[in-house]
Formats: C-alpha cells, sequence, structure tokens
C-alpha cells in the first residue's frame, strides 16, 4: 500500500486521532492534508492524554514522520504552543515534523474579525470555533493570503503582513465598528518564523519522494465528510474539503497514490454548531449519551448534539469518499442501550429520498426512517477480541455492513489507545 487516507464519515469528531495513532505503528508518515487548530485529535495511552490540533499524532510513535500540509491553515502561535507541550512530555518534533512552505497562515486578527463577523450575525450565527479558520481561507480564495514562505522571506514579510494588517483593520471598522489589536504583530511574528524554520519543507516533494521509495504514508484530515465545504451540510460547515478528495489537493499527492480509504464513524451520531442533524435524539436521551460518551469537544468543550446512527448520512460518505473499509468508534457507549434506533433512510413529504438533499432547509425537514435493534445490556468497554463481543453487538455491526454494503475493519470500546481491534481478513487488515 502507497497511501492510505482516514477519513471522517459523520461531522468530525469521530474518533479518527485515536485511529490514525493506532494505525501509525505501521507506517513510515503520518501526514495532515487539511482544517486547522479548530480541530482536536485526542489520543490516551500510559496514562496520558494528548490532545493534537495540529500535529498528526503519529508524532507519538517514535520514530515516525509527522508532516502538515499545504491544504492546512497554521497559526504559528499554536503549532509553537504544540510543539513545546509535547516536548515537555517528551516527545521532540525535532527531525520528525515537516511544515509545508506552502501552507497559509492564521494572524491574530483573523481571529478578532471572525469573532466579530460572527456576533454580527446574531441568530443566524454559523457556530465557529473562532480560531480564523474561516477568515484565513477567504483570504487564500481571494489570493491576498501570506504562507509559510513569505515568513521565511524576512525581506518582504515585514511589508506584506503590515500593509495587510493595516487593510484588515480598515475593513474590521467599517464594517463592524471595531478596531483591531494588530500592534507588535509583524515582530511576533518573525520570531515565530525563526523557530519554525528548522521545520520547514517542500512537503509535497518530500511526501512524493517517500511513496516513491517505497514509504507507507497514512493521511488523515480534520472534521468530517458533512462538514466539507463542498459536500456538507452548507453553510454549517467547515472552510476546507475534508473528504477524500481534498487530501490529493492539501498534500500535492496524484489521486493513483491514495490506494486505500478507511471512514471512521461512531456508533451513533455527533455533531456540534449550528445545522440540520434529521437523527437528533430529544434532549433527555442526548444528555444521557452525552455523559457516556463524553462528548465534549476536544479543543473547545463544547457539549455535542447526540443522535442515532444516520445510514442514509454514511451511504453518502462511503459514495462521496469510495470508503473500503469502516471503522466503528464507541461502540461501548451503547452497553447500557436496550434498544438502539437506525436511520435507514429519509422521507421529504412522504417521499422516498435517493439522494442526499444539497440545502439545509430540505434536510432540516426530512423524516428518518428507523430500525429498531435490541441492545446488548452487557460490558464491551476495552475489549480487544472481536468474538468476545455480545451476539447482540456483533448483529448491530453485521446490519450497518450489510446496508452500506461495506465491510467493518476495526471497533473501537474505549478511548485508550489499546481499546482497539482489527477484524481479520478485512481489507484494513491486510493494510497493516
Amino acid at each position: 500500500m502507497a497511501a492510505v487516507l482516514i477519513v471522517g464519515a459523520q461531522w468530525g469528531d469521530e474518533g479518527k486521532g485515536k485511529v490514525v495513532d493506532y494505525l501509525a505503528q505501521s507506517f513510515d508518515v503520518v501526514a495532515r492534508y487539511s482544517g486547522g487548530h479548530n480541530a482536536g485529535h485526542t489520543v490516551i495511552f500510559n496514562g496520558h492524554r494528548f490532545i493534537l490540533q495540529l500535529i498528526p499524532c503519529g508524532i507519538l510513535r517514535p520514530g515516525k514522520l509527522a508532516v502538515i500540509g499545504a491544504g492546512v491553515v497554521v497559526d504559528p502561535a499554536a503549532l509553537v504552543a504544540e510543539m513545546d507541550a509535547l516536548s515537555k512530555a517528551g516527545y521532540d518534533a525535532t527531525g520528525r515534523l515537516f511544515l509545508s512552505n506552502r501552507a497559509h497562515l492564521i494572524f491574530p486578527y483573523h481571529r478578532q474579525m471572525e469573532i466579530a463577523a460572527e456576533a454580527a450575525r446574531g441568530a443566524s450565527k454559523i457556530g465557529t470555533t473562532s480560531r480564523g479558520i474561516g477568515p484565513t481561507y477567504e483570504d487564500k480564495m481571494s489570493r491576498r493570503g501570506l504562507r509559510v514562505c513569505d515568513l521565511m522571506n524576512t525581506a518582504c514579510f515585514r511589508e506584506k503582513l503590515g500593509r495587510l494588517a493595516a487593510e484588515k483593520d480598515a475593513i474590521c471598522r467599517a464594517a463592524f465598528g471595531k478596531p483591531l489589536e494588530i500592534s507588535g504583530i509583524v515582530e511576533q511574528y518573525e520570531k515565530y518564523g525563526e523557530r519554525l524554520r528548522p521545520f520547514v519543507a517542500d512537503t509535497s516533494a518530500l511526501l512524493n519522494r517517500m511513496i516513491a521509495e517505497g514509504k507507507r504514508v497514512l493521511l488523515e484530515g480534520a472534521q468530517g465528510t458533512m462538514l466539507d465545504i463542498d459536500h456538507g451540510t452548507y453553510p454549517f460547515v467547515t472552510s476546507s474539503n475534508s473528504t477524500a478528495g481534498g487530501a490529493c489537493t492539501g498534500l500535492g499527492l496524484p489521486p493513483h497514490s491514495i490506494t486505500g480509504v478507511a471512514g471512521i464513524t461512531k456508533a451513533y451520531t455527533t455533531r456540534v454548531g449550528g445545522g440540520p442533524f434529521p437523527t437528533e435524539m430529544p434532549d433527555l436521551e442526548a444528555r444521557d449519551l452525552r455523559e457516556r460518551g463524553k462528548e465534549f469537544g476536544a479543543v473547545t468543550g463544547r457539549p455535542r448534539r447526540c443522535g442515532w446512527l444516520d445510514l442514509a448520512m454514511l451511504r453518502y460518505a462511503v459514495q462521496i469518499n469510495g470508503i473500503d473499509s469502516l471503522v466503528v468508534t464507541k461502540l461501548d457507549v451503547f452497553d447500557a442501550q436496550r434498544e438502539i434506533q437506525v436511520c435507514t433512510g429519509y422521507r421529504y413529504k412522504g417521499t422516498p429520498l435517493t439522494e442526499m438533499p444539497p440545502d439545509v432547509e430540505t434536510l432540516e425537514n426530512v423524516t428518518p426512517e428507523y430500525r429498531t435493534l435490541p441492545g446488548w445490556m452487557a460490558p464491551t468497554s476495552g475489549l480487544k477480541d472481536p468474538g468476545a463481543l455480545p451476539g447482540a453487538a456483533r448483529d448491530y455491526l453485521k446490519f450497518i455492513s450489510d446496508a452500506l454494503g461495506v465491510e467493518i475493519g476495526m471497533i473501537s470500546t474505549g478511548p485508550e489507545r489499546e481499546a482497539t481491534f482489527l477484524l481479520p481478513g478485512t481489507k484494513l487488515a491486510s493494510w497493516l
């Protein structure tokens, strides 16, 4: 296998960090292709909990390389802080972390403008993390952004950033009546630039060379399919392509180099922020599931909305990403669930839907069709052997696999690194 892609099949928060960390032991490189520090990957092992926002969690595996691709938007302050935290925990990124010289940079004015714009929306706010991700991608697409290579060019960086910061200040004053706090920004980011200089590389050339040499590369994105800027529940989405196609553009890899795609789904569904959620549970049920599953944002701490598993959405994710194998996480959260509802499809005004609605107005008014399955009412937490799963749990997984026409290659039954097992004979097992 040249490169295997890990993609979220829901609205993010599926447990990709743990899965990537587990799989990284069989790969040489882990490369991140999209998003910013608005997403956190949580990894727990040896009694320690790590939350990584920008650096691929392969950095926690000795000898593995970690790559931040051009499709990622990078806040130098956040990246340096993350590197320092890892160093204190005994993980030195020197010689193992590579930052794309083409990645776009997040500055304080991006965060300030996002907060002002979100406040101005009032009841129509999107529910952003206010990390400056969206405004940075806006600058990227309007060809006004600054990239890592600009930060490395000390002769031009000061003039470019000074001009852009003044421009943003004028826009923020005119649009929102608020000045920006931009004093000292140039000097601050010049220091970040010198700190990051040893890690900067042409990561597309690096990855393509490693694949040509027979190295094994694991690709990871942020968020999930339904938050993709083009294919998600727009406008309640992220600002980048979090689906499989984003790996090629975000890392500079040809499509034929990706030889396998694993989709990550929880045993149920969650999402954060506003937007349609057809299978969302009533408050009381959602609160109970949220507590059992510890469904709070790794970065923001925001409580996640909870709902039943949505097979209509997963079929769409399989279609968009070309998923070969599914990883089901948090199966143990249903250990105390007497009955489990599974959404098998949608109806809109009485008519079955065969395609995912493109507009949120339709999706907000679909009627989910449910199938009730029995719970297993037995502990699965920490199990490492598929044969030890209760019969009803195996039936639940088989129902999902049969409905989607996709194998389940891995199951997670707890937050720890060790509470994970592969299913023998699957494509995913053969990739490792």
